[in-house]
């Protein structure tokens, strides 16, 4: 019988030479992969955690904050153009509107002077009615109400009438016994936590306001709402919901300022601004010679109709 030591040697411990050709079975190419190098580690770096679901939704959310922005920036740029174009146009040509509507008005009435018609002194007084201002404060309301609010005599006129004073209430029996009822159950010292004592605080307020005016409807309702307990709180919103709130808030956000913009770019002078971006204050002018030829015409027409 062999021992074990001599079962486990070869029966040949000489190796055999390889012959040329394909690498022998005893020992393995060097470039063939054996068990211990399947066993071995690699040095390939671990692979990355897959992201956060509130990762992609901070990334939306940053990336339509600075939109919104760039489109604030956009939408007031043009608001404050509008209002500066504005204020140039009426400086320059508000005195040729006026002039134009004050030459109708004359032309009208001359024409209504001459014919008489009850038309046209109908369209005269239209005509002249848009020349005249319109009348103040003090005009509409007889003097009652100025720029400063209600005059002297507008305010003794509301304040001279007699003040009934308020009817003393004996709050019922039953109105009595919720009272005392909520008193004991509610009073703030029995309060455990200053927030505790802040709402018994309140609560009690009610109390007093409902038992002075002798409400026993309004005891009961508190009653029964002190039954119930204090309101439970509301769980704070998850990150999640954070940002989905803060997505929608943007969007309508960005909604209103896209209408502002089309209120903007539709009205006149925003009309005129896009006609003319390169050059308005150019329009300007040619605005201007086409009012004071207009002028020239009106005054024309009204110095023939006064011959």
């Amino acid at each position: 019988m062999t021992s074990p030591e001599a079962e486990s040697l070869p029966a040949d411990p000489a190796p055999e030479e390889p012959s040329q050709g394909a690498p022998s079975a005893a020992k393995p190419a060097a470039d063939a992969p054996g068990p211990a190098d399947a066993a071995a580690p690699t040095d390939a770096a671990p692979a990355a955690p897959p992201p956060r679901p509130e990762e992609r939704l901070e990334k939306a959310v940053r990336a339509a904050e600075q939109a919104l922005i760039e489109f604030e920036i956009a939408v007031e740029t043009f608001r404050v153009e509008v209002e500066n174009f504005s204020r140039l146009h009426h400086q320059k040509l508000g005195p040729m509107y006026t002039r134009l509507d004050e030459l109708d008005a004359q032309i009208a009435e001359a024409k209504a002077a001459r014919t008489g018609d009850a038309e046209d002194l109908r369209l005269a007084r239209e005509a002249r009615a848009r020349v005249m201002p319109m009348p103040g404060v003090e005009e509409l309301f007889h003097g009652w109400i100025d720029s400063e609010g209600l005059s002297p005599e507008g305010a003794s006129m509301l304040n001279d009438q007699p003040v009934r004073p308020p009817q003393r209430v004996r709050p019922s029996a039953d109105a009595r016994r919720l009272y005392r009822d909520l008193v004991r159950k509610a009073h703030p010292d029995l309060a455990q936590g200053e927030a505790e004592r802040t709402r018994r605080d309140a609560f009690i307020a009610r109390v007093n306001h409902a038992y002075t005016l002798g409400d026993e409807e309004a005891l009961r309702a508190l009653t029964a709402e002190w039954e119930a307990g204090p309101a439970s709180e509301e769980q704070p919103p998850s990150r999640s919901e954070e940002l989905y709130a803060r997505l929608e808030w943007l969007a309508e956000r960005k909604e209103m300022l896209t209408l502002v913009a089309k209120r903007l770019e539709d009205g006149a002078i925003g009309s005129m601004l896009r006609v003319a971006q390169d050059d308005p204050d150019g329009l300007l002018d040619q605005i201007a010679e086409q009012l004071l030829a207009e002028v020239a015409g009106r005054e024309r027409e009204l110095a023939a109709l006064l011959e």
